[in-house]
């Protein structure tokens, strides 16, 4: 079973987390970059990991001398928890915009 998650486009995140409102100054703003840009860079890492565990798995599989498996097993273990992260945290973002569109105003 192969897991693996499909990039995002910056057309796909650039609305997100951009209300029209300036960013505050100060120590509200230390967060460089700001949520859409470390989500979409996470997204980014967790693609790259599961793409090198492919990678390796397709020379262990060609029996390639150079790559283990305990290295294969050690990138897939990696890039499925990495995978489990994401799709955890993607929940709870769906849980959080459920409940802020359920409150009455």
């Amino acid at each position: 079973m192969e897991l693996r998650i499909s990039p995002l486009t910056s057309q796909g995140l650039g609305s997100v987390g951009q209300t029209g409102l300036k960013r505050p100054a100060g120590p509200a703003a230390g967060v460089a970059g700001g949520f859409a840009d470390n989500f979409k860079t996470a997204l980014q890492n967790v693609s790259a990991a599961q793409n090198e565990a492919s990678r390796l798995q397709t020379q262990v599989q060609l029996g390639n001398p150079k790559v283990s498996l305990e290295e294969t097993m050690l990138a897939m273990q990696k890039a499925q928890i990495g995978f489990q992260a994401t799709m955890h945290v993607r929940n709870r973002m769906v849980s959080a915009y459920t409940d802020i569109m359920n409150m009455s105003v």
